[in-house]
């Protein structure tokens, strides 16, 4: 089946606002199957939304809507979607005495416009809305699937995996099941390169690879009957992967992030950490902090960004700062070794670099960025060169600094290990 995503809201026209709605849409969309070959955004306006749904309408089969279905007159898209297909409107009780409750429950006053969220087209289907004020409306008209979702990400997102995505299986002859499997330390060319064979050859299951800052991700999704048949398809694909690309797998499970990779191997293996950043300013703890959890490993986090507090709180020499400059590997040698030292941290990582606009030269250029990993003394330093504005750099930063903290502790243990057994 064939499905286009329609972003509503002229803020998103202007840049005001980041359409994640679209990004989170396709993504599960291909993750069951659906293919999507247009994406559309339109602003707040009756004519040119009639427009792309005549236009959608006549070249898809699922049209996905977020956005446009609040109190105030600019909100038009079940208004507008009705008038397209010919549907008239009608005041939904249990819509209504949701939409009472809801302010009831906060001790609001509900305002006449607000009623306006109760009226649905005839003949559809109301998806209730737990966390707002607009239900979601499924529209079904002549093999057509019409799905109106409210724009706010905190909406729409339990919406579609609670509501919407078993209506969009129910829609399809078996099922679709997807794994992804998560890599880091190795870039997107070289890990498609590795799977060229698979991709070249594949049927079902099928292979498809997602770059990501600082990591890939290759999802297996399988066509079968039921889910027990296909994970039985995708099994043997999986242990292909994992024999392809070896430890630098991090995870099989869609819900577990690199950083919670890093605390969950940190845990395992009761080792504290600290973190001492630079250009990245203080982004890597927050990533680590992010996890639950981690309170049981985290110690502490510095930000040094200048050379005095890299001297005063790292004990960083003057005369290696002046020597080979703040970013450099020397510097983020010492950054880590005095972070271990005077935080009695298992684990330092330290994060030294350009990232711009300004600051860079022909020897240094903007990018340039040494991360160091000390585990129980063991050091080891990366030179990265990244692309990107500011931002971009320091989250390419970030993510390469997860993945050496990774690279590190496995080699630690790998090394502890074969000595144990060499003896």
């Amino acid at each position: 089946m064939i499905v286009e995503i329609i972003s509503v809201g002229t803020e998103i026209l202007l840049g005001n606002i980041v359409n994640t709605n679209a990004a989170y849409l396709a993504e599960k969309c291909a993750g069951i199957g659906l293919s999507c070959y247009y994406h559309d955004v339109v602003g707040d306006n009756e004519e040119r939304l009639t427009g792309v749904l005549k236009t959608a309408l006549a070249r898809a089969d699922v049209l996905l809507l977020s956005g446009g279905l609040g109190p105030t007159q600019d909100d038009l898209t079940k208004e507008t979607a009705a008038g397209v297909l010919g549907r008239k409107l009608y005041l939904h009780e249990p819509a209504k005495e949701a939409l009472t409750a809801f302010f009831k429950k906060r001790g609001m006053e509900i305002t006449d416009n607000n009623w306006k969220q109760a009226m649905v087209p005839e003949g559809s289907i109301v998806v209730e809305n737990p966390n707002g004020t607009a239900p979601g409306i499924i529209i079904e008209d002549n093999g057509k699937h019409i799905i109106l979702m409210p724009g706010p990400p905190n909406e729409l997102v339990p919406m579609f995996e609670d509501s919407v995505m078993p209506y969009l299986n129910s829609l399809q002859p078996g099922i679709i099941y997807s794994q992804t499997v998560k890599i880091c330390g190795i870039g997107e060319s070289k890990a498609e390169a590795m799977v060229e064979d698979l991709i070249n050859a594949q049927d079902n299951p099928t292979i498809a690879t997602y770059a990501k800052t600082g990591e890939v991700h290759l999802r297996v999704t399988a066509r079968a009957d039921d889910e027990k048949e296909a994970k039985k398809l995708i099994k043997p694909y999986i242990k292909e992967l994992k024999g392809r690309f070896g430890n630098h797998i991090y995870t099989t499970q869609e819900e577990v992030t690199l950083e919670k990779a890093v605390v969950d191997l940190l845990l395992a293996n009761h080792l504290t950490v600290s973190t001492v950043e630079s250009c990245t300013g203080g982004m890597l703890a927050a990533r680590l902090i992010n996890v639950p959890g981690v309170s049981d490993v985290f110690k502490t986090g510095y930000i040094t960004y200048s050379n005095k507090s890299k001297r005063k709180i790292l004990g960083v020499k003057k005369s290696t700062l002046e020597k080979h400059g703040a970013v450099s590997e020397g510097v983020a040698k010492e950054m880590v070794k005095g972070a271990a030292l005077f935080t009695k941290a298992d684990v330092a990582v330290a994060v030294t670099g350009i990232a711009g606009p300004d600051g860079g030269s022909e020897e240094k250029p903007v990018g340039l960025v040494y991360i160091a990993c000390n585990v129980c003394g063991r050091i080891d330093i990366k030179e990265c060169r990244f692309s990107g504005n500011r931002m971009k750099v320091r989250e390419s930063s970030v993510s390469a600094a997860l993945s050496l903290m990774r690279e590190s502790i496995l080699a630690y243990y790998s090394e502890v290990t074969f000595g144990a057994k060499k003896s």
